[in-house]
């Protein structure tokens, strides 16, 4: 369907034509937009392999007759690659926590507007009545956690028309086998030995950077997802020393928030000259309108202009 990057009204637009859109060839991370290397070079190899690789893989589409190549979130030095081998560059958009040297989760408060300053923690002492919020890393988290987060999560799916296509031994392996790289956020009713979990959420832990995952909660609570999904990340990204946490796509009030309009990328390849040329024009409308909308959201600013 696209990994993140999707494409299914050019799908539609090909097939129209009595031609098969799908089986296409995709380069990614699988479940994961996340930018980072995908022509996997050696350092010691020679000038232009990267290069090769791009055309070995529009031969390899060519080969197979496919409609299409795509390769979703190359870090900016493949899509350059790329797009010198006459492949198109599409422009996304995410959200993404810069940190700036803050030593506390009060030293990033103190960096934004004072309007902004005061909403946060209005909405962070909202979410937290009544609550115990922990974050539990690697071994802290046990069978019942994982319990209550994949109802969480199937629930989610359910309610947002999506598809529920982990299941609950990928969670209890993801556990298992990553430590302390995975951090899962709960909610639980500040009852005396503990009560129920009302919302929980995934993250998972990079070298530099803390990448926001899935996310549940049982029923409505104000401000909840804000304190769950970002203010604790945040907050968990300065205990780690981490440069930024990112939140994914979807979601303009993440801006309010202290989240930065950030650009992502992907690059494609179309066999057809004529639709080709018809996806290249779409990309161009895009591409400016993309440009506007961050902008736009970067003009929303919650920093003070010296931050």
């Amino acid at each position: 369907m696209g990994e993140y990057v999707f494409d299914q009204s050019w799908a539609s637009a090909y097939e129209r034509t009595g031609r098969r859109y799908y089986p296409k060839l995709v380069s990614c991370s699988p479940f994961s937009p996340v930018s980072g290397p995908r022509l996997l070079v050696s350092p010691a190899a020679p000038p232009g392999t990267a290069a090769a690789l791009g055309r070995g893989i529009t031969a390899v589409a060519d080969a197979l007759q496919l409609s299409s190549a795509h390769v979703t979130f190359p870090t900016a030095a493949d899509a350059a690659q790329l797009t010198g081998e006459g492949w198109m560059l599409r422009t996304g958009l995410q959200y993404h926590w810069q940190n700036r040297g803050y030593s506390s989760f009060a030293d990033f408060e103190a960096a934004l507007v004072q309007k902004r300053r005061k909403v946060v923690r209005q909405e962070r002492k909202k979410a937290q009545e009544g609550l115990r919020l922990r974050r539990l890393r690697g071994s802290e988290i046990t069978s019942a956690h994982w319990d209550a987060f994949y109802d969480f999560y199937v629930d989610t799916a359910d309610r947002k028309y999506g598809r529920a296509y982990l299941t609950r031994e990928f969670f209890a392996r993801l556990g298992e086998t990553m430590g302390d790289a995975v951090l899962l956020v709960t909610a639980e009713e500040a009852e005396p030995g503990g009560g129920p979990i009302i919302a929980a959420a995934l993250n998972l832990c990079g070298s530099d950077a803390l990448f926001g995952r899935n996310w549940g909660c049982q029923g409505e609570r104000p401000f909840l997802h804000m304190e769950v999904c970002y203010y604790q990340a945040i907050e968990e990204a300065i205990e780690r020393k981490l440069g930024r946490v990112e939140a994914g796509a979807q979601g303009e009030h993440k801006i309010a928030r202290g989240y930065d309009a950030t650009p992502t990328y992907s690059a494609h390849y179309i066999r057809d000259p004529g639709f080709r040329a018809s996806v290249a024009d779409f990309l161009r409308r895009e591409t400016e309108q993309m440009a506007e909308v961050i902008s736009e959201l970067r003009a929303g600013s919650p920093y003070k202009e010296e931050a």
